[in-house]
């Protein structure tokens, strides 16, 4: 089981200066999830982190894959397509990771660190994001 506290660093503006964000266990009630919440939740706009989790199912001679994932949800305000509104919708980022059962510790860290470097990395990141670019 994880903390009960997870202390993020966070570099909010990717400019080197990170700052802890906490975020404090919430839900833990549904098998294979727990949930957190941030500082900035409240009962009508969520700031939460998920924690997910599959175990591998034996087949054959594999013994399968072992699933993990995170989320990130945060609700949010935006202009209606009319303008004169505001609207709240969720912005969501997620990551998961799917890996064979014996794979060592050292590629999965590899993998993550590449999905880091991605994730860092605003010449690539900024424009697929906001202008959908692939």
């Amino acid at each position: 089981m994880q903390a009960s506290t997870l202390n993020l660093s966070v570099d909010a503006l990717n400019s080197g200066s990170p700052a802890t964000q906490a975020f404090a266990r919430y839900d833990d009630s549904q098998a294979g999830k727990s949930v957190y919440i941030g500082e900035n939740h409240s009962l009508v706009a969520r700031d939460e982190l998920a924690l997910y989790r599959s175990f591998p199912t034996k087949s054959g001679n594999f013994n399968g894959v072992g699933k993990s994932s995170f989320k990130f949800t945060r609700d949010v305000s935006v202009p209606g397509v009319d303008a004169t509104t505001t609207i709240t919708s969720p912005l969501i980022i997620e990551v998961r990771v799917s890996a064979p059962v014996g794979v060592s510790d050292a590629l999965i860290l590899e993998h993550r660190q590449r999905a880091l470097a991605l994730l860092d990395d605003d010449a690539i990141m900024v424009p697929l994001n906001t202008q959908l670019s692939v």
